[in-house]
């Protein structure tokens, strides 16, 4: 059992390069299968979930190998089967796109159900409705925790999601792209990653407009082909650096960003009184005065991030007085809090919102990561504790962030990987 050691209290200072983004990765890598070509994914995070979906992939017998860490090659001409029962497939939340890939390129999908995160009720009714909406038969063994999915053509429609998902928004758009006619997609989800899918699969033949509005319009054609296609950065682990150079009252230059991705969270430091400097594709924290309180609420983009919460709890643990957090997407999203109590922050949870009275300092213990960004939180809560942490549920960290220890460590901080 592998578990991080953080002695803390030690400020963060220099530059950070972030990876590609984890949520535009999961779902371009099935968007690939589609064409049934051969498409070369650059600026892919080196993470589990990539690499479970590296695994499933080659199962499925397509040729996919990485060309170096961060590029992989993807020939899928030799999948004759749209079924994926695998293990790795039941890992990950973001497998649910192949069931759309699946629809589009096959007309027919058997799909494990999607593991990752468990922070409360995660439906895929709306990617369901959508599938059918397009024509398809769609039934869940719920027993066996298969989705089974057909149809004899896929014609274009148009669907209202009834609420702002990005999982439903992008399978609907990975199933249209080859369906009949035009298929419209409303009240979309308009998150970085739903764009930078969209843009891949523009690149590979699609005609998708729309993308990072609230209606997108597929216009069905008859086939796709292979791309080379470099992944946005990743807006979470760009966020989640911002937060640590605060919260450890640093001077940290977080590099190979989008800026206008963070703009919810960087109003939130300057509003904290955090110096926020933006650059072209970077942006730098200096935290050298006292944080003022802040209210933060989750929302779908350009809102703030529900998986930037837990790493923003943190550092409101730390900014005396009284703070609040509303948390708008996800219900059961708190389930961390318990977790940063141990290290001394006083925190009260009612229903969506928590109550955060900043203490001065928080105090190393053990921990562990309850999910990705709850992993990320007791990360940086870490950081700023007086004495050692040690932060356990490594299996989470390691979904979304690429060598937690070793991008930590360069800019300072006292955190190293070791066996239990």
């Amino acid at each position: 059992m592998e578990k991080l050691k953080i002695v803390g209290m030690n400020k963060l200072t220099g530059e950070v390069t972030i990876s590609g983004a984890k949520n535009a990765a999961v779902a371009i890598i099935p968007a690939s299968i589609i064409a049934g070509g051969v498409s070369v994914i650059e600026n892919l995070p080196y993470i589990e979930d990539v690499s479970s979906l590296h695994k499933t992939i080659n199962k499925l017998g397509a040729k996919c190998e990485y060309k170096d860490k961060h590029t992989l090659l993807i020939d899928s001409s030799n999948i004759i089967s749209p079924c994926a029962l695998y293990d790795e497939v039941r890992k990950i939340r973001a497998s649910y796109y192949l069931i759309g890939a699946f629809l589009a390129r096959f007309k027919e999908a058997k799909v494990a159900l999607p593991g990752g995160c468990n922070f409360g009720n995660r439906p895929i009714d709306q990617h369901l409705k959508g599938f059918r909406a397009l024509g398809a038969e769609v039934s869940v063994d719920c027993e066996q925790g298969v989705v089974y999915a057909k149809a004899d053509k896929l014609v274009g429609t148009s669907i209202y999601l009834d609420v702002v998902s990005v999982g439903a928004t992008i399978n609907i758009m990975l199933a249209a792209t080859l369906a009949e006619g035009m298929t419209t997609i409303e009240n979309a989800a308009k998150e970085p990653h739903v764009v930078d899918t969209a843009n891949f699969l523009n690149m590979m033949g699609a005609k998708i407009k729309g993308a990072g509005t609230d209606v997108i319009r597929i216009y069905g054609v008859e086939k796709l082909h292979g791309a080379n296609y470099a992944i946005i950065p990743d807006q979470i682990e760009a966020g989640t650096y911002m937060i640590a150079g605060a919260i450890t009252r640093g001077d940290v230059l977080v590099k190979n960003v989008i800026p206008t991705h963070l703009d919810s969270l960087s109003a939130k430091l300057l509003e904290m009184d955090i110096t926020v400097q933006e650059f072209d594709d970077s942006i730098r924290i200096i935290a050298d005065k006292p944080f003022k309180n802040v209210n933060v609420k989750t929302m779908a983009y350009p809102g703030f991030p529900t998986a930037l919460q837990p790493p923003m709890t943190a550092l409101l643990s730390v900014a005396k007085g009284k703070n609040i957090i509303t948390e708008n997407v996800w219900e059961n999203r708190f389930q961390y809090i318990d977790e940063l109590k141990k290290l001394g922050a006083d925190i009260i949870v009612e229903d969506r919102v928590a109550t955060i009275n900043g203490v001065e300092k928080l105090k190393g213990a053990n921990v562990r990561a309850t999910d990705l960004r709850a992993g990320a939180a007791m990360i940086l809560a870490g950081l700023a504790a007086e004495g050692e942490t040690i932060v356990d549920g490594l299996k989470y960290i390691d979904r979304g962030y690429e060598e937690v220890e070793k991008k930590f460590g360069a800019l300072g901080a006292k955190i190293e990987r070791f066996e239990d």
